[in-house]
Formats: C-alpha cells, structure tokens, sequence
C-alpha cells in the first residue's frame, strides 16, 4: 500500500501521537518512514519580530535549534527502529512548516503524510493559523492527519 511514509514531528506530545501511529502504519506495510522537523529560521530584521543580534550570535541560535531537531528525529529513528521500521532523519530549514513539509515529502517521495492537529477552530484558527489545513489543502499526497 504505502511504500515510504513521512511523518511530521516537533517533539510535543501531540506529534508524539502521530509519531507512533506512523511507525505502527510501517510496520503494517513495510514500508519505509521519514521523519522530518522543520527547523524554524531565525528572524534576521526588526520587521519580522526579532532583537537584532550579531552575526555570530544567530548562528549560535540556529545550531541549536538545528541540534534540537536532530535529537527530534533521532528519537524517532530509535523509536522505529525498536518496531523493525527503517527510519530516516529529516531535519530541514524553513519559514513556512507547511510548505517545508510539501516540498520534503515530494524531494523524499512520500507516498503518505503523517501529522497531527491540534482542531483549533474560530478566532485561535484565525489568529494562529493552521500548518495542517495548508498541507491538507495544498498537498498533492494523501494525507492522515491524528488529533
């Protein structure tokens, strides 16, 4: 049925959930699992919400942030792998969580997305957006979403 299955992680409790549904659905279809984190960028201009910082300093923040990720997708490797599902460790770049997801699913050739949602409707939806309704909107790959 599915070959390679990617699943979206920040470590919460909530993408843990889609975490472990992803690794059950692998191991059903032997198939293999991408576990990708999004690693936000950091804001480098007073308009986009940042305290201007030196050069030096951003990176600092950005590896950091690029080593939280790794440890992100580590675990889920370790995870999968202790179910026999063979797992590989996605972190990448971007702004945009949703359209850094699309793209990753494409470049890996996913042939399902994994991803939870936390259901926010009204004003939060409104005023915190919705990375989930952008990839169920936009992605041309099917698309399991866990609440």
């Amino acid at each position: 049925m599915y070959q390679r299955i990617l699943v979206a992680t920040d470590g919460s409790t909530l993408s843990k959930k889609a975490v472990n549904h992803a690794i059950g659905l692998a191991a059903l279809c032997g198939a293999e699992l991408v576990a990708l984190k999004v690693v936000p960028r950091y804001p480098q201009s007073y308009f986009e919400g940042s305290i201007p910082l030196s050069a030096e300093d951003v990176k600092r923040v950005e590896n950091e942030w690029a080593e939280e990720g790794r440890a992100v997708v580590d675990a889920v490797k370790k995870a999968g792998e202790a179910k026999g599902v063979k797992v590989k460790p996605v972190t990448v770049k971007g702004d945009i969580v949703s359209d850094a997801l699309i793209a990753a699913a494409k470049k890996h050739k996913a042939d399902l997305i994994v991803m939870a949602s936390h259901g926010r409707r009204g004003i939060k939806r409104l005023l915190l957006g919705s990375e989930t309704q952008h990839v169920l909107t936009h992605s041309h790959i099917p698309v399991l979403v866990l609440r």
